[in-house]
C-alpha cells in the first residue's frame, strides 16, 4: 500500500515539512500545493535534485487538489508569518488572514473526495483545526492540531537542561490552547523516575521559569530568525508518521474535548484513523482551572471566525 501526504502551503514551515518527508522516506507519492506557483515548482525540482543522493524515491505531484482525493494525510501550513511580528506575541494575530484562507482551502480539500486525516499546523492552531473540521465536515477524529506538542517538548528541553539529562527523559504535558492560555500541567511530568514537583527544590529548577519558557519558546525563535520551522516541522511529521504506521502512540495534541466543547491540546491515543482514544488524566483543580480558561477562550475565538 502507497503512503500519500498532502502539504498545503510551502512557507518556511510547510517546506521544512516536505524536506523532511521526502529526506525520510515518509511517503511515496507528495502533493504539494501553495498559491505562489513558481515557489512550489522551485520546491519540487529541489526535491527531485536531492534524490539521487537519497536512498528513497518520493513521486512528487504539484498543485493538483484532485490527488488528494486518496492521499492518506494532508499537513495544513497555511499562514502569513510576518503577521505573528506583533507587541503582544500574539498567534491569533493571523486569525483574520488564516481563517479566510482556510475556508477556502477546506472547501477545496471537501470537494477533492479527501477522507484521509488532516494535520493542521496553521496558526492559531486549536481554531484553525475547527475551522477544517467545520468546513470540510470530516469526523472530528480525523481533524487534529499539531497544539502542545511542541510545546510539550519546548518543557522538556528546559526541564531536562536543568536535570543535565536527555529531553526523551522526561515525560509530561502542555495543556489547553497553543498559544498564550496553554500551561505546564505539573503534576503530570517526571524525570529520573520521580515527579518533577518533588525535585525540584533539591535541583534548583524554578518551576514557573520553566512553564514561561515553554509558552514564549517560539516568540524567543521567532525573534532571532524571523520564523520558526524545525521544532514544528518535526512535530507535524512525527505526528503523521503516528498516524501513517497505525501506531497507537499517546500524543498531546489539538483534538475535539465534549466536555469543554472545543478542540484543545490534551493527550489521546493518535492511530491510522487520527484519534483512536481520548484519555481522562488526573489534574488538580488549579489545572482544570487553566484548562477550561483556555477552552473558553478558544471557543470565544472560533465563534468569532464563523461569523
Amino acid at each position: 500500500m502507497t503512503r500519500k501526504i498532502g502539504v498545503i502551503g510551502m512557507g518556511n514551515v510547510g517546506s521544512t515539512v516536505a524536506h523532511y518527508i521526502v529526506s525520510s522516506g515518509s511517503a511515496d507519492d507528495l502533493v504539494l500545493i501553495d498559491t505562489n506557483e513558481k515557489k512550489v515548482q522551485a520546491d519540487a525540482i529541489d526535491f527531485e535534485d536531492a534524490m539521487a543522493n537519497l536512498p528513497t524515491h518520493t513521486n512528487i505531484t504539484v498543485n493538483d487538489y484532485s490527488a488528494l482525493a486518496d492521499a492518506d494525510i494532508i499537513i495544513s501550513a497555511v499562514g502569513q508569518i510576518k503577521l505573528q511580528d506583533n507587541a503582544g506575541d500574539d498567534r491569533f494575530a493571523e486569525l483574520p488572514f488564516t481563517s479566510v484562507q482556510v475556508k477556502d482551502v477546506a472547501q477545496k480539500i471537501k470537494e477533492s473526495g479527501f477522507h484521509g486525516v488532516i494535520v493542521a499546523i496553521t496558526n492559531p492552531v486549536d481554531v484553525i483545526t475547527s475551522i477544517y473540521q467545520e468546513v470540510t465536515g470530516l469526523p472530528k477524529n480525523q481533524v487534529i492540531g499539531t497544539g502542545t506538542l511542541l510545546d510539550s517538548a519546548r518543557m522538556k528541553r528546559a526541564v531536562a537542561k536543568g536535570l543535565d539529562i536527555d529531553p526523551r527523559s522526561v515525560t509530561g504535558y502542555n495543556l489547553g490552547e497553543h498559544g498564550n492560555s496553554q500551561f505546564t500541567a505539573w503534576s503530570t511530568v517526571r524525570a529520573l523516575g520521580r515527579p518533577v514537583t518533588e525535585i525540584a527544590t533539591e535541583r534548583g529548577l524554578n518551576l514557573d521559569e520553566i512553564d514561561h519558557d515553554a509558552r514564549i519558546g517560539g516568540y524567543v525563535v521567532f525573534r532571532g530568525k524571523g520564523y520558526t520551522n524545525y521544532g514544528v516541522a518535526t512535530a507535524a511529521v512525527r505526528l503523521a508518521n503516528v498516524v501513517l504506521n497505525d501506531a497507537h502512540e499517546e500524543l498531546p495534541v489539538s483534538n475535539y474535548r465534549k466536555e469543554l466543547d472545543t478542540y484543545l491540546s490534551y493527550p489521546a491515543i493518535v492511530g491510522r484513523n487520527g484519534i483512536v482514544e481520548q484519555l481522562q488524566l488526573k489534574l488538580t483543580d488549579e489545572e482544570l482551572a487553566k484548562l477550561q480558561t483556555s477552552a473558553d477562550f478558544i471557543k470565544t475565538k472560533f465563534a468569532e471566525s464563523m461569523q
